[in-house]
């Protein structure tokens, strides 16, 4: 009875998941789209290592279909990551009121690799095992990723759902196959222009750390951005220029030196002011200060809202944030930029349970469409999950006596119930799986093998 009732509910979401798919089929042609149903279906039904010859396994495609036509999509296919990207920001862009800003979260990650042949590896800092005394490196792929921040129904947490990847390759590895070196803030530029221009003139708060919170991404910005992030203490800041007497001459761009942060905090003539925000899922009690300024080495002469905030804990006794919208409250500021701590949760999953680092591909199409095929698999689960599952006895987690404290669902928990859902699928034939949800026995596909096989 309770394989039956699961075969009951799983239909109209297995339904539900394979028209999620056609938001694809634009920006494929009719075999890739074919092509990337299977290595779809087979990359989420995987639980061990991730890889091209697995996910085949998984669909049983194995022995039905050569395995070269599965490697030769992501080698010498003709689509591209950016027009699926393209694709899957209209769903998104569906979930979020046109009234209401686009967060976007930009930072970068490192998927360890070896091999002499892979493309564009290097030696990188390993940021998860480094410390300020230790610093620890890295072979393999080190990824600039652009992901919306989205509020999603089953969670009190923002998500972060990558769309934009870029491969990042340091300068020994650039002039050994001799190609231009870009930085990560360039990359990560490239990747905010273009999504600006498929949004328009939506306002989009961009969250970033103090690594891209600098001139290579804020030079030009549309007044539509707003870059909410970090800064150093001992930054220079000026106040705007005065009005202007005389009309002989240029224009001043930057008024008289203001003091810097560490001096502001340190300055008992201005008093620490509190607020209450939600910072990680709790509300806190938060001592700051701030004020208005430019910071023209990184922002130009845009104005600044600046926020010091004190730290009881840890070896740091002060943070810096700062908006490029000054009329933003400190509240609004400090909650913004914690959700860009989604981004990590992101990254954590991505390797953990969906082989962002396992994939084996070395020719350079290859390495730069495979990453942004998990990354894009993981927000399209993310998306249909939060329309049609998470309310299903399907997205039902696991029963833990020992773990009372979960109030919402993970991301293992969308991973589950969709391979609870996919499961009964014949990727060669889903209008008939529908039906009769019946997976092929084994007989079946020894019989099907048989028939494949050429007469001596």
């Amino acid at each position: 009875m309770i394989e039956g009732r699961e075969t009951v509910t799983s239909r109209p979401l297995l339904r539900s998941l394979l028209d999620s798919l056609n938001v694809f089929r634009p920006a494929l042609t009719r075999p890739g789209f074919q092509n990337m149903l299977v290595m779809f279906v087979g990359w989420v039904l995987t639980t061990g290592t991730h890889a091209v010859t697995q996910a085949l396994v998984e669909t049983g495609v194995a022995g039905r279909r050569h395995h070269e036509a599965f490697h030769r999509f992501f080698s010498r296919g003709t689509w591209h990551p950016d027009d699926l990207a393209q694709q899957l920001l209209q769903w998104i862009l569906r979930r979020v009121p046109p009234d209401k800003p686009l967060r976007v979260a930009l930072d970068d990650t490192l998927a360890p690799k070896k091999g002499p042949h892979v493309f564009g590896i290097g030696s990188h800092l390993d940021a998860v095992r480094s410390t300020r005394r230790h610093r620890v490196f890295c072979f393999g792929h080190c990824w600039v990723v652009l992901a919306v921040l989205l509020r999603v129904p089953f969670s009190r947490r923002a998500w972060a759902l990558p769309l934009l990847f870029r491969l990042y390759r340091n300068k020994k590895e650039c002039a050994a196959k001799g190609a231009p070196y870009r930085k990560k803030t360039e990359l990560a530029r490239e990747m905010l222009d273009l999504f600006v221009g498929w949004v328009g003139h939506r306002r989009v708060e961009v969250v970033a750390d103090s690594a891209y919170c600098n001139d290579t991404v804020t030079r030009g910005l549309p007044a539509s951005i707003v870059l909410l992030g970090a800064m150093r203490p001992d930054a220079v800041l000026t106040a705007p220029p005065p009005k202007r007497r005389k009309k002989c001459g240029r224009p001043r761009l930057r008024g008289r030196t203001l003091p810097k942060p560490q001096t502001f905090a340190r300055d008992e003539r201005h008093p620490w002011q509190t607020c209450v925000a939600t910072l990680y899922g709790r509300k806190r009690k938060v001592r700051y200060k701030t004020f208005c300024a430019q910071w023209y080495r990184a922002c130009a002469t845009r104005l600044l809202r600046i926020v010091i905030v004190q730290v009881d804990q840890g070896t740091v006794s002060l943070r810096v944030f700062f908006s490029m919208d000054p009329m933003m409250s400190v509240a609004q500021i400090l909650e913004t930029y914690a959700e860009r701590w989604a981004i990590e949760v992101c990254f954590r999953d991505l390797k953990q349970l969906l082989g962002f680092a396992d994939s084996s591909a070395r020719k350079r199409a290859a390495v730069e469409r495979m990453a942004p095929f998990v990354g894009m698999t993981y927000t399209t689960l993310v998306l249909w999950f939060s329309e049609r599952a998470w309310q299903s006895p399907l997205a039902e987690a696991p029963l833990r006596p020992w773990y009372p404290h979960k109030r919402g669902l993970a991301f293992a928990d969308v991973l589950r119930a969709s391979q609870r859902v996919l499961a009964p699928l014949d990727v060669f034939d889903p209008p008939c799986v529908i039906s009769n949800l019946r997976k092929p026995t084994r007989t079946t596909q020894r019989s099907r093998r048989r028939r494949l096989r050429p007469a001596a």
